[in-house]
């Protein structure tokens, strides 16, 4: 091997596979992520995104950073009930928000921009907001009331918007259903979770990469105006956890392996050509091939709170902010790492999509 220079010769050992990976502690990954900007206890933080983001929320909540919650729930609703209701999940009782045009449609929505009236359901004689389907179990008495519903919402997003310093967006899916007359987009399938399915109503859509970026972009914009021109920062994930089904022809592996290669590439992109918007590598961290899968459950979906608090532990040790609550973490073993959350992974997320799993054979 030459001994001459070339531009490998200096470069640190984060460069290569074998020393920042195969032979790096997958519990204290040196230089994974180094933060564009600052987060302290007192940036008014505003979370969204698919099921792995109540992780982030719930964490960053036992940290006591600012975590803006402009639905919170009745104080008269027990504590075990809030996730079922949807509150306590999010910043607003919004429910999961899987795929970017999603999040442009809601913010449309909020900025008053779009009026949406094909999203109620009925089934019997009760009454569901298909665009998050999930925060009333037992649905509404009427129509009228989930319009009622929904506007309260949509005023309590636009609060939100306005007053955050900070986005943090977890990135889920790239599938999603919509209305075939008007491009409504679905949290989930109609006919999954509430609601019924027609072929002649509802078609699947699977957008590529620049599609998204122009939906996120077109997000920001919209949130932007919102705010009066007024800055804010975003930081990006993407959800490590699987697709439950896919609806797109494919294998389910080949369906998830694209999903998260082009969420991560839009999460690139942004992060990289934009100042203000910041990618942390929880997607990595997660699958890191040094953890040989034990980042998951049985069923190679779910993630476990070990994988989880693995995660949050870089994040918290890239921001200097550990001191928060005197945790100093173990860097040999997840599952002596400081757990603030005692957490079964399936029981304090709220993953709508895991419901298909019921229509598998």
């Amino acid at each position: 091997m030459s001994s001459a220079y070339n531009p490998y010769s200096e470069l640190p050992k984060t460069a290569f596979w074998r020393t920042a990976v195969a032979t790096e502690n997958p519990y204290a990954i040196e230089g994974i992520f180094k933060p564009k900007f600052p987060i302290s206890e007192n940036t008014n933080i505003a979370t969204a995104g698919s099921c792995f983001a109540q992780h982030i929320t719930r964490q960053l909540k036992h940290r006591n950073y600012s975590v803006l919650d402009v639905e919170p729930a009745p104080h008269d609703l027990p504590e075990e009930h809030h996730q079922k209701y949807g509150f306590s999940m999010y910043s607003a009782r919004y429910g999961n928000i899987y795929s970017v045009r999603q999040l442009y449609q809601l913010a449309q929505e909020a900025s008053g921009r779009a009026v949406i009236t094909d999203h109620i359901f009925k089934e019997g004689d009760r009454y569901y907001d298909g665009l998050r389907p999930s925060i009333e179990p037992y649905g509404l008495g009427s129509a009228e009331e989930v319009m009622e519903h929904r506007s309260i919402h949509l005023k309590r997003v636009n609060k939100l918007f306005k007053s955050m310093d900070l986005f943090i967006f977890t990135l889920g899916l790239t599938e999603m259903w919509c209305s075939k007359k008007k491009g409504t987009v679905f949290p989930t399938c109609p006919g999954t979770v509430a609601g019924e399915f027609d072929p002649d109503e509802y078609v699947f859509r699977n957008p590529q990469y620049s599609a998204i970026i122009d939906d996120f972009n077109n997000f920001q914009k919209e949130v932007s105006a919102i705010r009066g021109g007024r800055p804010f920062n975003i930081l990006l994930t993407v959800s490590p956890v699987p697709l439950t089904a896919t609806a797109s022809g494919t294998h389910a592996l080949l369906a998830t392996t694209y999903s998260k290669s082009v969420l991560r590439a839009v999460a690139g992109q942004l992060s990289t050509n934009q100042a203000h918007i910041d990618y942390f590598p929880s997607f990595e961290i997660a699958t890191n091939p040094r953890l040989h899968s034990t980042s998951y459950s049985e069923n190679l979906r779910n993630i476990r709170p070990q994988a989880v608090e693995n995660v949050m532990n870089h994040f918290f040790a890239s921001y200097n902010t550990n001191k928060i609550k005197n945790h100093k973490p173990n860097q040999e073993s997840p599952a002596t790492v400081y757990s603030p959350i005692q957490a079964k992974d399936d029981t304090l997320v709220q993953c709508e999509d895991q419901l298909l799993e019921a229509f598998g054979k």
